[in-house]
């Protein structure tokens, strides 16, 4: 290998090819460099991005449960629904219940 830099310092060109080389070699250096920074960037967005997402999936989930409570709540009543739904809503969840007990007592 040394004998390959002997002969590429005494020859003009080959020292030319050389600096050329050496200056595409700075150039992917700085490409890589700036493309690392920008990944790390966008990473970081797409994090705070998939954590916004989770928030929002979970503030639908107790909204879609609020509602389910109000449907209830408005069934009771006698509002909007019939006293057979609210007998269902009533009976699914004694069986929900139940469930969950029996699984406390295992």
């Amino acid at each position: 290998m040394l004998t390959l830099y002997k002969d590429f310092a005494m020859s003009g060109q080959g020292y030319e090819e050389l600096k050329i080389l050496n200056k595409k070699l700075d150039e992917l250096f700085d490409k890589y460099t700036n493309l690392k920074s920008e990944y790390a960037d966008l990473k970081t967005g797409s994090d705070a991005l998939r954590n916004k997402l989770q928030d929002r999936d979970a503030r639908i989930k107790e909204l879609e449960i609020k509602y389910e409570r109000i449907k209830l709540a408005g069934a009771l009543l006698g509002e909007g629904e019939s006293g057979v739904e609210a007998k269902k809503k009533i009976t699914e969840l004694v069986r929900e219940i139940d469930r969950c007990v029996a699984l406390l007592n295992r």
